[in-house]
């Protein structure tokens, strides 16, 4: 039996999830249930959800929960190339997501987010779940 895969669960999917009265976030986590694979998110997305967390002084128990991959060295090699690669095809990203798509990518993760833009990552190993 092969090994599950891994769901990495960008900020934007987070919020919806986590807003009880968000019937788009019902939805998103259904659709991580009926997959059977497993979810985690990153430690870039984990400070992001954590920042409007404590923002609006919301209770952060439930989003500590989520297992949490590391930014590491080999991380932060591969979003610098990742970023400059887009910006060199015109298509500027948020620094932030190139971190995040260099931890799915060496984690043999797929991503799951409402952003398109990340699609400039897919030639590069980036796998979004759809």
């Amino acid at each position: 039996m092969g090994e599950k895969k891994l769901i990495l669960l960008d900020t934007d999917i987070i919020i919806e999830v986590l807003d009880k009265d968000s019937y788009k976030g019902q939805e998103l986590m259904l659709k991580i249930i009926e997959s059977g694979e497993e979810y985690c998110t990153s430690s870039v997305n984990m400070h992001e959800v954590l920042y409007g967390i404590e923002k609006y002084s919301r209770d952060s128990r439930l989003v500590l929960q989520i297992p949490t991959l590391e930014y590491s060295k080999n991380d932060s090699e591969l979003s610098a190339v990742l970023e400059l690669d887009a910006e060199r095809k015109g298509g500027a990203v948020p620094r932030m997501d190139a971190i995040v798509a260099s931890i799915a990518i060496n984690n043999g993760c797929s991503l799951y987010t409402l952003y398109n833009h990340f699609e400039v990552f897919t030639d590069k190993g980036l796998k979004l779940f759809r």
